[in-house]
């Protein structure tokens, strides 16, 4: 069987492309032009100015196109592969007892993490506001981060019901 075809769901998160860490990262660069272009008499701190705003912007690029992890829904189960030498996380669906689409957090900035487990709850976030919240028979709390919830929601469903 085709691997694309078995998928009902696949989303990609990337590193850099959280609106609000890319604001700070703007901001923090037009800082250091300003001081560039303010500070005319010190030569060698003018341009350390203007070279760590240029540092700042290119590794923001960079981080636009680093992935941070992908979602995959299969019938069977919730794959979520990682950045390079991360684990692979698999969550099985027959374990699964409730869905629920949720803000992802209450905080307005939020670090972005992979397979964090904290407190009864293991995190994925990359970027966005919103999450899918899957509670298992273990009391296990599954926070995925995902800028498509009503797609990953609804693919879980329907993985759920195929399985039963």
């Amino acid at each position: 069987m085709d691997m694309d075809k078995e998928n009902l769901f696949v989303e990609r998160q990337y590193l850099g492309r959280d609106k609000t860490w890319i604001s700070v990262r703007l901001i923090l660069a037009l800082f250091c032009f300003i001081a560039y272009y303010l500070n005319l008499d010190h030569l060698a701190s003018r341009q350390l100015f203007f070279i760590v705003g240029g540092i700042i912007i290119i590794v923001s690029i960079i981080m636009m196109y680093m992935l941070l992890y992908k979602t995959s829904v299969t019938p069977n189960n919730i794959t979520i592969s990682g950045l390079w030498s991360t684990s692979l996380v698999k969550i099985d669906l027959s374990s699964i007892i409730s869905v629920e689409k949720k803000r992802y957090s209450s905080f307005i900035f939020n670090n972005p993490v992979y397979n964090l487990h904290t407190k009864g709850k293991i995190r994925f976030y990359a970027g966005g506001k919103d999450a899918v919240w899957l509670k298992d028979r273990d009391g296990l709390v599954y926070i995925i981060g995902t800028q498509k919830p009503e797609e990953l929601a609804t693919a879980i469903h329907m993985a759920k019901r195929a399985e039963s």
